[in-house]
């Protein structure tokens, strides 16, 4: 959960989130070396009368300067393609969750059961209880077991929608007619929450995404008690 003035990204609750920021870091720290080389030579060009004429016309200078940004672009790529291939992967997923998107609400369908589905409302602004988060919570969350792979199909019924959570490291849009598939883990219980990502249309920003991560006996009594409601 984000807080007042927070500048970096929120903690990571899966593994997948946790290399990214890493990779954030590792980014950004080259960013800063770039910077500070720039205003270095900027600094330096602008103070010193000194000229030195070998270095308005040398080879050696060329192959320098177009030697370390390659090395650069590298050293960024290769890390973001490891990540980039780690977000696609799907091993082997202990639950699949169906999630469609409506204006302006969330459908869910446990797939690996049958009749376990319900929509998810935001829950209105008179009706939040204390300790509820104002236009984040909803009446009825997702409930996922912690430490097991999920996968999650989403898609739309009507117009584009993105189903994103930042500390699970999740975002898919949602789009009518296609089938979107992605995949995450969580590594500690608790309560996550996201929103559709996507401009999808005036209440847009009322359609809060609530992901529960419970140990896997809580899950089980969760889908027990559900299937009976049912």
């Amino acid at each position: 959960m984000s807080y007042p003035s927070q500048l970096g990204f929120q903690d990571a609750a899966s593994p997948v989130m946790e290399e990214l920021l890493h990779f954030h870091d590792h980014a950004l720290m080259i960013v800063f070396l770039i910077s500070t080389l720039v205003l270095y030579i900027l600094v330096a060009m602008v103070t010193t009368k000194l000229t030195n004429k070998l270095i308005l016309d040398s080879q050696e200078i060329e192959i320098i300067w177009t030697v370390l940004p390659a090395m650069v672009l590298i050293l960024i790529a290769l890390p973001s393609l490891r990540i980039l291939y780690l977000m696609d992967e799907i091993n082997d997923p202990h639950l699949t969750i169906k999630a469609v998107g409506h204006q302006w609400y969330w459908s869910y369908e446990y797939t690996d059961y049958e009749n376990l589905g319900f929509d998810s409302y935001m829950v209105p602004t008179q009706d939040l209880a204390p300790g509820q988060f104002r236009l984040l919570e909803a009446d009825h969350r997702m409930v996922i077991p912690v430490e097991s792979p999920i996968r999650v199909l989403v898609t739309a019924e009507d117009v584009l929608h993105s189903w994103a959570v930042p500390t699970l490291g999740v975002k898919m849009d949602a789009v009518p007619g296609r089938l979107n598939q992605t995949a995450f883990i969580a590594s500690r219980a608790g309560v996550f929450y996201g929103q559709c990502s996507e401009i999808c249309g005036a209440n847009h920003s009322f359609m809060p995404i609530v992901v529960e991560a419970v140990p896997l006996e809580n899950f089980e009594n969760w889908v027990t008690i559900m299937l009976e409601d049912s």
